[in-house]
């Protein structure tokens, strides 16, 4: 029995290391990267949800580029948007702006790198090309 016990430590030992090399950590771009996606994806699903209050539609556009300085203002100013607190999905999506906020001037700082500050950029957002067939 005990070389079968040792045989399966050892299985797992080597398990656990191989998926730790292969998984690298997150980096505070990546981070901010998807969380912004995440946010963005959720704010259009919140706009084009039948079930969600009228409220809804009169939010601040909340298209978010984290290579934009301008994103610091637009996600200070969704945050801070007085309307729609009754809407739990509002308060959960003002809590992720909240999130990504933090994250942009505490934790990343120093790593990002803005590449405009075109605040009209975040107002109307660019369609993605489409491919035609």
């Amino acid at each position: 029995k005990l070389p079968t016990m040792k045989m399966l430590l050892l299985l797992t030992a080597l398990l656990s290391a191989a998926l730790l090399a292969s998984t690298a950590p997150p980096t505070c771009y990546s981070r901010v990267l998807s969380l912004s996606k995440e946010i963005t994806e959720s704010f259009k699903e919140l706009q084009t949800s039948k079930t969600v209050d009228s409220c809804v539609k009169t939010l601040p556009r909340l298209y978010l580029d984290i290579h934009n300085y301008c994103v610091l203002a637009k996600l200070r100013d969704f945050v801070a948007y007085p309307g729609c607190d009754r809407v739990v999905e509002v308060n959960e999506l003002k809590e992720k702006a909240r999130s990504l906020y933090t994250i942009l001037i505490s934790y990343c700082r120093r790593d990002l790198v803005f590449l405009t500050d075109d605040c009209n950029a975040l107002e109307i957002p660019i369609s993605p090309p489409t491919e035609h067939s």
